[in-house]
């Protein structure tokens, strides 16, 4: 994720984020917990502005706490949670005690929670519906999942588009530029396939950008992209709508790699490596190799408490469930993910360290296809990757 940027709140968006607990079904009765900070806009805007829209009570954290989490919703007889991200997944990973299900909660809102960890959650913690949605602070675009569809961010129909028109378009990730055909517009992708997510700007609908950063606001602008004189809000997310018109997350842009000629989504390949039973967390990234085109993946893996690395399990993980060019070349085991105090991982620092052993404390590994197996990645084996003796 890049670094934070001020974005211009109107009153009006404002208001619309605050209606966000009344469209899932909040009441003036319920009793909503808040534990993300305070700049996130989630917290603020749909948390606290929430509460307020609806004459609600609000139960305010000063700091998340996955142990004390559902002690505190017992204690203060909450029914409406907030997560973003990985919240969940921290819940999902404390262990297990008595009781779970014996809690009041009704309503789980907010976004990015991914399949594996919606569904163990469910399995968990009893029957908390699940209100994903998808908005960005500064965007002019929200979906919104009414239906628990499990990993789905919503649904869209011809109402939804006359209110909020999207579209979905080809991206070129080699340029990281959206295609362009021969008269200089841009594509529509078929239901099924991953697209740049753009929003119309309009005044309905307007994009108000960033404080004093008229770089970074034009950046987010899309200008002529089906005809003449239109304008676009870039969301950077990439997604897919399949033949029911359901709503998926793909990938953030600057995630998504390329290599073999082949795009290589970060967020497919780290939910395939989770669900081994050792795998805490992976955090997946494109690392330039010199004299290859694009960037070769590579996983930073916490491993969960007393557990080993099974280089063998991993193995045999990626090549059955991904295709030959998403299988990460390079695997980094780390004490720590280092993330953004909105939990979302951090990977500029990852990807600039790439995958030299006399750089990296950490134990890396490297996919040699000769052994079909992961092999310590030594000074030797870096060098004759380097060198190209070792075939990529």
């Amino acid at each position: 994720t890049g670094l934070p940027k001020a974005a211009v709140i109107s009153h009006m968006q404002v208001l619309k984020g605050a209606a966000g607990l009344w469209a899932f079904g909040g009441t003036a009765e319920d009793i909503i917990y808040v534990t993300l900070p305070l700049y996130h806009s989630a917290a603020s805007l749909l948390g606290i502005g929430g509460c307020i829209e609806l004459g609600a009570t609000c139960v305010l954290k000063k700091k998340f706490s996955a142990s004390q989490f559902w002690s505190d919703c017992k204690k203060y007889n909450v029914t409406v949670i907030q997560y973003i991200g990985e919240l969940c997944r921290y819940l999902c990973s404390q262990p297990v005690k008595e009781g779970e299900k014996n809690h009041k909660v009704r309503l789980a809102v907010g976004n990015g929670v991914r399949s594996d960890v919606w569904r163990e959650f469910l399995d968990r913690f009893g029957a908390v519906k699940i209100c994903e949605f998808y908005g960005a602070t500064e965007g002019n675009i929200c979906f919104m999942n009414h239906t628990g569809k499990i990993g789905s961010v919503g649904r869209t129909n011809f109402f939804y588009k006359l209110f909020f028109p999207f579209d979905l378009i080809k991206y070129d990730f080699q340029k990281d530029e959206p295609i362009r055909n021969k008269h200089g517009w841009c594509e529509k992708v078929k239901k099924g396939e991953a697209g740049l997510l753009i929003s119309k700007v309009s005044a309905k609908n307007p994009f108000f950008g960033y404080a004093g950063n008229k770089k970074h606001t034009a950046k987010k602008l899309l200008c002529e992209v089906f005809k003449k004189g239109d304008l676009y809000f870039n969301t950077g997310d990439l997604m897919v709508q399949d033949h029911e018109n359901f709503l998926y997350f793909w990938d953030r842009i600057g995630d998504t790699f390329r290599w073999k000629g082949e795009n290589v989504a970060t967020t497919e390949v780290s939910n395939v490596i989770v669900m081994l039973d050792f795998i805490q967390e992976a955090n997946v990234y494109g690392v330039s190799v010199p004299d290859h085109e694009g960037k070769a993946g590579m996983a930073s893996l916490i491993l969960k408490q007393n557990t080993s690395l099974d280089l063998e399990q991993m193995y045999k993980q990626v090549v059955t469930y991904l295709p030959s060019y998403a299988c990460p070349l390079f695997l980094r085991v780390q004490e720590k993910m280092e993330m953004t105090g909105t939990f979302k991982q951090q990977k500029f620092r990852l990807v600039d360290e790439g995958f030299n052993p006399s750089t990296i404390t950490d134990p890396l590994y490297f996919l040699d296809n000769s052994k079909k197996a992961y092999v310590l990645l030594t000074k030797e084996v870096h060098e004759m990757i380097l060198s190209g003796k070792m075939k990529l």
